[in-house]
């Protein structure tokens, strides 16, 4: 069973809208709440899941960087090896000893530019695990939030069955923690 926040606010809406039919000025402003509530509520489940795809896709962007790195640290310790056994070549003498102990020196050139790289590429995987981190922080602030607005939805329902005012304010004040959480995402 999948939960749809725009289809969940559309059916609070029809039942506020059927209870605002009764001419009873308690139930139409009951019922106000729950359809503003029930925004509220698709709002914040919409942020939800847009920090969810943002902590996935940060978090599968960083495993493809820590990849490449590990790549261009491979390709720096194959370089390193070639540039020893041009070395031990050029430290043998003979006709082409000149030529080795250069290929040996470029290899090190090479080198230094791959471990530049790799490094870069390490600190981009860093960026991106802490961007992932935020966004599950978020997700789980979010979460929050949208559960105590549907929880004040369901209060506000039991309000009408029960034409008590306090459950009414409990669910306003339901959606006020909602609120303060849906802040406290993107403030903490």
């Amino acid at each position: 069973m999948t939960h749809d926040p725009a289809l969940d606010a559309h059916e609070h809406a029809e039942h506020a809208e059927h209870a605002a039919h009764a001419n009873d000025p308690f139930i139409s402003r009951v019922s106000i709440t729950i359809a503003v509530l029930a925004v509220l509520a698709a709002s914040v489940s919409s942020l939800e899941n847009v920090e969810e795809a943002g902590a996935i896709n940060s978090a599968s962007e960083a495993v493809l960087a820590q990849d490449q790195a590990t790549d261009l640290w491979n390709e720096y310790q194959a370089d390193s090896l070639k540039k020893h056994l041009y070395g031990i070549a050029a430290d043998a003498g003979g006709a082409k000893a000149g030529k080795y102990a250069l290929t040996s020196k470029e290899q090190t050139a090479k080198q230094d530019h791959i471990s530049g790289e790799a490094k870069a590429k390490e600190s981009e995987r860093e960026a991106l695990m802490r961007a992932s981190g935020l966004h599950e922080h978020r997700h789980h602030w979010l979460t929050g939030a949208a559960t105590m607005i549907e929880i004040g939805i369901a209060i506000s329902t039991v309000a009408i069955i029960t034409r008590r005012r306090a459950f009414w304010q409990g669910s306003i004040l339901l959606g006020v923690v909602g609120l303060a959480l849906l802040g406290a995402a993107y403030l903490v």
